[in-house]
């Protein structure tokens, strides 16, 4: 046997359904603080990006530059 929808109660249409207003300003403030997060978790993803980039080459900069420097020193002393 499969199991029938639940059966609902005819809904009127004569009368809009009655809003209370706080309901509806909680709802907004709601949805505004929702936006916001998004926008910020958006931000700080692309600015958390841009810092690791901005290591990972100072990084690599460095590293090239001691190569660099090692490589000389190792020439001088040893001429090679």
């Amino acid at each position: 046997m499969v199991a029938e929808p639940a059966r609902q109660a005819p809904v009127e249409d004569d009368e809009p359904p009655i809003l209370d207003p706080r309901v509806v300003e909680r709802a907004y403030r709601r949805q505004r603080a929702k936006r916001r997060a998004r926008v910020e978790r958006l931000r700080e993803r692309s600015h958390a990006r841009l810092r690791f980039w901005l290591v990972l080459i100072i990084l690599v900069s460095l590293s090239v530059y001691l190569a660099l420097t090692v490589w000389q020193e190792l020439q001088a002393l040893f001429g090679l």
